[in-house]
């Protein structure tokens, strides 16, 4: 019987410097402490979700910066970010990994557990691409079967940062099938994190 294609599981990371991560949460409460929460909580997120059940990459940025960080445990595989916006990051970085099915996530989405990442799985095994939709509109995951090219149109004209970047994105892949999963939060502001502390 022939071997499944391995999964895998991609991390944005920027590298936690004051002023250069979370900048929306550090107009609340300072861009150092933002960066130090940053950090910690991605750090405690990676530990969360490190599984045999998928390889986890990280995704960085800054390129050279991020590629040669002490920040980031070293036993994850890396893979620069590169130019362009959060849509161009994410379709490069599908480009870039090995065969097999991929969900991208942000390393800000305290309440995700390896269970969501399971589902996530799962959904890419009738679906096309998968979507964990975040409260705002936007989402905290995005995962594709891979078994066919990326659309041109994939990911582009998404209106990031607002709550319309679901409703876009699911639009640039219209033509495959889509599934909806379990809806989580990120941090992105003072009030996020109140939510996610109560």
């Amino acid at each position: 019987m022939p071997s499944l294609p391995p999964r895998h599981l991609v991390v944005m990371v920027k590298e936690p410097r004051p002023g250069k991560v979370k900048t929306r949460l550090g107009r609340d409460i300072g861009m150092t402490n933002a960066a130090w929460w940053f950090r910690h909580r991605t750090s405690e997120m990676l530990r969360r979700l490190e599984s045999p059940k998928w390889h986890l990459w990280l995704a960085v940025s800054p390129d050279h910066e991020g590629l040669n960080s002490r920040v980031w445990p070293a036993r994850f595989s890396k893979i620069p970010q590169g130019r362009g916006d959060l849509g161009q990051r994410m379709s490069r970085a599908f480009r870039r990994l090995p065969r097999g099915p991929a969900c991208i996530i942000g390393g800000d989405i305290p309440g995700i557990q390896p269970k969501h990442i399971e589902t996530a799985f799962r959904a890419l095994g009738h679906s096309q691409t998968v979507f964990g939709p975040a409260r705002d509109g936007g989402y905290w995951l995005i995962g594709l079967k891979r078994t066919s090219p990326q659309q041109p149109s994939f990911l582009t004209d998404v209106r990031w940062s607002t709550e319309h970047a679901l409703a876009d994105s699911i639009a640039s892949v219209a033509s495959q099938s889509i599934a909806l999963i379990d809806t989580l939060s990120d941090v992105d502001t003072l009030e996020d994190l109140k939510t996610i502390s109560l």
